[in-house]
């Protein structure tokens, strides 16, 4: 179990929380032909971060998430594609920064709203940037997608391979980036007053706190990390599809945080894991059945596991503690 610590800035980090990046290396070694697999699922990590600052701290529900995921994707995308921008360093800041613009500016208009019309909005806003892409075929390639992107080797060394050796380690950096950012921003009196938002926004508001304000700049914060993740998929499969920006997509990234557990952190590590895991083995035995076994499982988690997977962790460690001297 992840020890709970305090909201004070400057949270000191414990060993247990390196566990999923010493885990991550000891794929790269032990388990080479999982590799491009493997980062399918820190991309999907640091996407079920991004989702998990504004839903599970802030309290903001969303159904359009991949509209961030999506834009910077695309965004990248293009620069490769059309542009001539081929270094996937700036290739994923402009990703980033896409999301960002695309998270204030829509962030300030339906983040006054509450409850179901802040749900369908964020799912408009999707709709909005999917249709586009379908019919802005000289930019994005429409239904066949965006293909002939050319993203140059790292610092101009090191060469997305065949193998995905390097894609592996870069979205591993990547997510360790944005697990350090969320991090620090939930262990933060920013992080507190989000909660305390999600809470009781009404008491927030008469204690003095800037609730609009902050909810907008966590909106803006986690669309810039989305972005990002979307232009990691992006350079991983030098590809880009309308899936990115599909209501499936956004409601498989939802199930991936309640399996792991909704405003843990670390929720957002298992859920994705265990999902595309499942996933695989499912889709293997199964081709036609295998959301049955997805469905499933969240059936399950849903019923006994409130606290997703981790709160079984949780209820265990909290059983064993009792039982002891």
């Amino acid at each position: 179990m992840i020890r709970q610590a305090s909201y004070g800035a400057g949270a000191r980090i414990g060993w247990i929380e390196w566990l999923p990046f010493v885990l991550a290396l000891a794929v790269f070694f032990a388990l080479p032909e999982y590799v491009p697999f493997g980062a399918r699922v820190l991309v999907y990590i640091l996407f079920a971060l991004s989702l998990d600052l504004i839903l599970g701290y802030a309290g903001i529900v969303t159904l359009g998430h991949t509209a961030f995921f999506g834009l910077g994707a695309y965004v990248a995308g293009i620069l490769g594609a059309k542009v001539g921008v081929t270094d996937p360093l700036l290739q994923l800041a402009a990703a980033g920064v896409a999301g960002a613009l695309l998270g204030v500016s829509t962030g300030a208009v339906i983040l006054r709203t509450r409850g179901l019309t802040l749900l369908m909005l964020t799912l408009a806003i999707t709709t909005i940037l999917l249709e586009i892409a379908n019919k802005a075929t000289a930019l994005t390639g429409g239904a066949d997608g965006l293909s002939g992107i050319t993203v140059s080797p790292i610092l101009g060394l090191f060469r997305f391979d065949m193998f995905g050796k390097t894609a592996y380690l870069y979205c591993l950096v990547f997510l360790f980036v944005g697990w350090w950012v969320v991090r620090r921003l939930i262990y933060s009196p920013f992080g507190a007053s989000l909660v305390g938002i999600r809470e009781n926004v009404v008491r927030m508001h008469a204690i003095g706190s800037p609730a609009y304000a902050r909810l907008v700049a966590a909106y803006t914060i986690s669309g810039a990390i989305a972005g990002c993740a979307g232009a990691l998929l992006m350079q991983t499969n030098q590809f880009v599809g309308l899936n990115v920006l599909s209501f499936e997509f956004a409601g498989e990234l939802l199930v991936m945080l309640v399996l792991g557990g909704v405003g843990r952190i670390y929720g957002a590590f298992v859920g994705p894991l265990v999902y595309m895991i499942a996933q695989d083995q499912l889709a293997k035995q199964f081709p036609e059945y295998w959301y049955f076994g997805i469905g499933l499982l969240l059936v399950v988690v849903v019923l006994f596991a409130r606290g997703g997977l981790l709160g079984i962790a949780d209820t265990v460690v909290a059983k064993v503690r009792g039982a002891g001297p």
